[in-house]
């Protein structure tokens, strides 16, 4: 696979070309944002901790019947994957209180919910990726009513799952967002999954094993990740 120009880049990752016209290569960086890229630094091999984390994850996916990017992972940075038209949506499931759930609601952090919470949130940081429903996005042009029905259904999957998944390494998902992108007229899941992406607390400690190290100043935040990869490769 011949790698090419470069198309996009984002906060996390590059999105580069290839000889294939259906099929782009996604690259993991070691750059690090927290409250929609008001904070920034850089987390030492974070892009290959994320990338071999989330090729895992979508390996596992794909193989439950979840349609996602995912075709291989290329290097310790980089994936192949699905060249998609990105919905400019990002979805959330919150199974526990945490994060803006108690800043912006008095959520007691680490209430588990009583059923899990689906948020929608306008993909935009010049907005502050704002909350926002179901009729703004049908309203907005940003997807149709069978997308978002589509979105939803392949969320709850991935939920069961992924808690599944993660308790079988002794961790509990909390919260996670995800992305979805068009595909030869069908909605997959893309972008990634990875401590960046998903509140992982170990079972029994309540150590936290993700991005919110980085956010709240909480140290080790490489050995966080570091143990995620660990746990997820059984390595």
């Amino acid at each position: 696979m011949e790698k090419r120009e470069k198309l996009y880049e984002g906060k996390a990752k590059i999105l580069y070309a290839t000889d294939h016209p259906d099929l782009v290569i996604q690259y993991f960086k070691d750059d690090a944002t927290a409250f929609n890229a008001k904070k920034k630094g850089t987390v030492d091999e974070k892009g290959i901790m994320n990338n071999g984390i989330s090729a895992k994850i979508f390996e596992y996916l794909g193989a439950n019947g979840v349609p996602t990017h995912f075709e291989k992972q290329l290097s310790d940075r980089e994936m192949l994957v699905k060249k998609v038209q990105i919905v400019p949506v990002e979805v959330i499931i919150r199974n526990r209180a945490a994060g803006s759930l108690c800043r912006n609601y008095g959520a007691v952090e680490g209430k588990v919910l009583s059923r899990p919470i689906y948020e929608l949130c306008y993909k935009n940081d010049a907005y502050n990726d704002p909350l926002m429903n179901e009729d703004h996005v049908i309203t907005l042009d940003l997807a149709t009513d069978a997308e978002l029905a589509d979105m939803k259904k392949i969320t709850f999957q991935v939920n069961e799952l992924l808690k599944k998944f993660f308790l079988a390494l002794n961790i509990e998902l909390i919260d996670f967002k995800i992305e979805f992108g068009r595909y030869k007229g069908k909605i997959i899941l893309a972008d990634e999954i990875s401590p960046d992406t998903c509140r992982l607390w170990e079972v029994g400690t309540g150590v936290r094993l993700d991005k919110d190290r980085f956010r709240n100043d909480l140290g080790n935040i490489k050995e966080g990740y570091q143990e995620v990869l660990k746990r997820v490769t059984h390595k």
